[in-house]
């Protein structure tokens, strides 16, 4: 059915519309009151490469496949447009574009945060945005926003100029003890404040997508920044619960409840979000190369189908002394560390390869887990794991072996879009109140551990050894 045209007893059923704007995926869920999704619709996301190291997003490619998905998701799932109670933004974070505040047109294109261009960066920006910016900044005509602010301004169409505090707090120039943008930073860079959106609740009614876009005016009740929508989504709502995102790259959250623990080697403070007085707070971790890894293998045909790496990985009873190093996004702790395969042999086959890069991903969860363990001083509860790489059931098995812990898997591991689906909803009334999001979730699968710790121990340390060889390259 086209998405405009009317359904018989449009007004009565009402549905949630969720947008996930990720790194290599914009999608987009229609959700039932069960939490059910009831239509569906994905773009890949196209990056540009202009330099190397540099990466860069067309604004209006990404707004085309924005409006794109949502309207394709609407209407497979049979429904009318004015059926939708709601719409809520999952967005990349720290990816981000100044655009003029009167004509909405952009100075450059969105800088993603995977873009590695770093001091470059501070000059770029002093000589290149600055110089387009400033005159604009002088007349309070500039606009600073990471991907929900600039999609909120399109939707609007000039009417709402806003943040949310989860997506604030990933900038870096958000600070989060104060709950404010950081003027001193502001002045080491040469930004000026008056460049920064409001910041809003992450819950909340931002107002209407233009009629014109979609037809009818769809209110937009809910702004999240991804990894914290996940951790929504998984309804870890209470200190201790713990969220593993695996996709792109891989994130630990922990909800660390009205607590906020200062930065500290490879772990940082976040807002997680922010619904009326309550302030929720997580520390993160994050690992990089781990989707990518998985893509890249399968570009060069180690495998066919990533179904099929689980099965590879066991078909051999270990990667024989096979051991991969993770490198191809610069390093926070060494900028010169080498993507690598070691210990290869005559008898090396692409299954001791595949089981390789598997075991990379979960020896990184059982690094990340241990710092988190010591660096955190909360009782760590339940675990949850989402994202693609999730449904391996090798890396889920191996790291629940690692850390010494369950691991749930849920049915649906998109769980960034059903994040903010549930926020959405809130704020909408179309759900009541967190208990009634926990029994919307739906569990698949529970790892638990299998094998003692020792049992991996020389894997791990010829991993680790291998790590060292290829530092400072």
């Amino acid at each position: 059915m086209p998405c405009g045209q009317q359904e018989s007893g449009a007004g009565t059923a009402r549905y949630v519309v969720a947008v996930d704007v990720g790194s290599t995926v914009v999608k987009c869920h229609v959700y039932d009151r069960a939490a059910a999704v009831r239509g569906s619709s994905s773009r890949k996301v196209e990056s540009l490469y202009p330099r190397p190291g540099w990466v860069e997003l067309d604004p209006e490619v990404l707004w085309s496949q924005f409006v794109g998905v949502v309207k394709e998701a609407v209407q497979a799932a049979g429904l009318h447009m004015r059926q939708v109670a709601g719409l809520g933004i999952s967005t990349q974070r720290a990816t981000f574009i100044t655009w003029h505040k009167r004509t909405g047109k952009p100075f450059h294109n969105f800088i993603s945060w995977q873009d590695v261009r770093s001091a470059e960066l501070v000059n770029s920006w002093n000589k290149s945005l600055l110089l387009k910016a400033e005159e604009a900044a002088r007349r309070n005509n500039c606009c600073f926003g990471t991907v929900d602010t600039w999609l909120l301004y399109r939707l609007t169409k000039g009417s709402v100029y806003a943040t949310d505090y989860s997506n604030a707090s990933a900038t870096g120039v958000f600070e989060p003890f104060t709950k404010c943008w950081n003027p001193t930073l502001c002045n080491l860079l040469s930004i000026p404040m008056s460049i920064y959106p409001p910041v809003k609740d992450t819950s909340f009614n931002f107002g209407s997508a233009d009629s014109e876009i979609f037809g009818v005016p769809i209110p937009i009740m809910a702004v999240v920044a991804d990894q914290q929508s996940a951790m929504f989504g998984e309804c870890c709502f209470h200190p201790g619960d713990v969220k593993l995102t695996m996709g792109t790259g891989g994130f630990w959250n922990v909800n660390t409840g009205e607590h906020l623990f200062a930065s500290r080697r490879g772990l940082y403070p976040l807002i997680g979000w922010k619904i009326g007085e309550e302030v929720v707070y997580l520390t993160e971790g994050c690992i990089s190369d781990i989707g990518t890894t998985i893509k890249w293998a399968q570009d060069i045909n180690l495998f066919t189908n990533v179904d099929e790496t689980a099965k590879m990985a066991r078909s051999v009873v270990d990667s024989q002394g096979v051991c991969f190093v993770p490198g191809f996004q610069v390093s926070v702790n060494d900028p010169y560390l080498c993507a690598s395969f070691m210990g290869l042999k005559p008898s090396t086959t692409r299954n001791h390869l595949v089981r390789a890069i598997l075991e990379s991903v979960a020896f990184r969860n059982k690094q990340l887990y241990d710092m988190i363990v010591k660096k955190i001083r909360i009782p760590l509860q339940t675990i949850r794991a989402d994202g693609g790489v999730s449904n391996n059931s090798f890396v889920m098995q191996m790291t629940s072996d690692l850390i010494n812990k369950k691991i749930e898997k849920p049915v649906n591991a998109d769980m960034s879009s059903l994040g903010a689906a549930f926020l959405a909803g809130l704020a909408s009334g179309f759900w009541t109140d967190k208990e009634q999001l926990k029994k919307l979730r739906r569990i698949e699968v529970v790892f638990e551990p299998q094998k003692d710790l020792e049992e991996y121990k020389p894997a791990m340390d010829t991993w680790l050894q291998a790590m060292k060889c290829s530092l400072h390259w």
